[in-house]
């Protein structure tokens, strides 16, 4: 599959959440279907793990959260 990016009206360009490296919550939540509420919460407890926080929000690294999934019996 190539990099096929998407160019949005304001000539922003709009990548892929499966190629993105981090995550918003909100975008994390909707990618592996867990609550935002959850999903927060498992970024506060798990910030330097798979979550950063930069400015104001936490991102979520999705290549070291898939390995965490994987890792867990439960979230």
């Amino acid at each position: 599959m190539a990099n096929e990016h998407s160019v949005a009206e304001s000539g922003k360009t709009i990548v892929s959440i499966n190629e993105k490296y981090t995550l918003t919550i909100k975008e994390a939540s909707e990618y592996f279907n867990i609550g935002v509420k959850k999903m927060r919460r498992l970024a506060e407890d798990n910030l330097g793990r798979f979550a950063v926080y930069s400015g104001n929000r936490y991102l979520i690294i999705r290549t070291k959260f898939e390995k965490f999934i994987e890792e867990s019996s439960a979230v």
